[in-house]
C-alpha cells in the first residue's frame, strides 16, 4: 500500500513543484503553458503575491514528492519527509484556496472563473494528498513505537 501511495505522491506533487519552479523563472511562459494566469487577466497585487508565491514554492515543495519517491524505495526516512512536506503542501492548498475564495467573493480580478475552479480543485486535490501522506507518517511512527 506505501509503494502505490507513493506512485500517487510523486505523480500529484511532482509536478507541481516543477510547475511552480516554472512560474517562478519563466512566468510568461508559465501562463502560456497555462500554469498560472496571465498578468493581464488578474489584479497586479495577486499577480505579484502569486510571483512571491512562486518562487517560495520553487524552494519548499520538493519535500513532498521526495517522500514519495522514499515510499516507493521503502526508506524509513520518507515518515519525516512526509510530515514536512505534508504540513508545506497543507499549508499551501489551505492558503490557496480560502485567498481565492475570499478574493473571488470580494470581487478581485484573479483570473477567469474557469480558472479560479480549476485552481481551487487542484489545491483541494494537493491538500488531500498531503493530509492522506501525515496521516500515514503518523500511523508508521506509531507502529514503530
Amino acid at each position: 500500500m506505501r509503494v502505490a501511495w507513493g506512485v500517487v505522491v510523486v505523480l500529484l506533487t511532482g509536478p507541481t513543484w516543477v510547475g511552480q519552479v516554472v512560474n517562478a523563472v519563466a512566468p510568461g511562459p508559465a501562463a502560456r503553458f497555462g500554469l498560472t494566469e496571465a498578468e493581464a487577466d488578474v489584479e497586479p497585487l495577486f499577480w505579484v503575491d502569486t510571483r512571491a508565491e512562486a518562487a517560495w514554492d520553487a524552494w519548499t515543495l520538493w519535500v513532498l514528492p521526495v517522500a514519495g519517491v522514499l515510499m516507493v524505495a521503502d526508506h524509513d526516512w520518507w515518515t519525516y519527509f512526509g510530515l514536512v512536506g505534508g504540513g508545506s503542501y497543507l499549508y499551501f492548498a489551505g492558503r490557496g484556496v480560502v485567498a481565492r475564495l475570499r478574493m473571488r467573493r470580494d470581487g478581485f480580478r484573479i483570473g477567469s472563473d474557469r480558472d479560479v475552479r480549476v485552481g481551487i480543485a487542484a489545491l483541494a486535490v494537493w491538500g488531500l494528498v498531503a493530509a492522506g501522506t501525515i496521516a500515514a507518517a503518523i500511523g508508521s511512527l506509531e507502529s514503530v513505537g
